[in-house]
């Protein structure tokens, strides 16, 4: 049996991870998702770890006043991944969160895989060589 932990951080990632779900299910039915989503993946039949809604932090001051909240998101993340043991991990968009992520994903040598990638070109340069380094796919 397969088992898969994807993460997506907002609706539009949701409703594509919701699609992934229902795929994957079609070709292999007693596949396993624990996802960071919402209530259209958890109708998809995935386990919902945390909703996408608790993350959805908008503009630097609101990063800023929830910092505290967000690298806590980021320890429980990786520490759930690791009890977990996913054949893949699967990103959807959300780069602030998810790069952190696939970085210390691809240290555990676990499969990476960058489903709706970020918007290269509104990032800063060095983040696409970063991509590079720690995503399979």
């Amino acid at each position: 049996m397969k088992k898969f932990y994807i993460i997506a951080g907002e609706s539009s990632g949701e409703l594509h991870g919701s699609n992934l779900i229902k795929a994957l299910r079609n070709q292999d039915n007693e596949t396993e998702f624990r996802v960071w989503g919402g209530d259209r993946m958890k109708e998809a039949g995935a386990e919902v770890v945390r909703d996408y809604r608790e993350m959805n932090f908008m503009g630097f001051s609101e990063v800023l006043a929830n910092l505290s909240t967000i690298l806590d998101a980021i320890r429980f993340c990786k520490q759930d991944i690791r009890d977990y043991k996913p054949d893949a991990v699967v990103l959807i968009d959300y780069p602030g969160f998810n790069m952190r992520i696939a970085k210390y994903v691809k240290k555990l040598g676990i499969p990476v895989f960058y489903y709706i990638s970020p918007q290269i070109w509104a990032w800063k340069k060095g983040r696409v060589h970063q991509l590079k380094k720690t995503v399979d796919e």
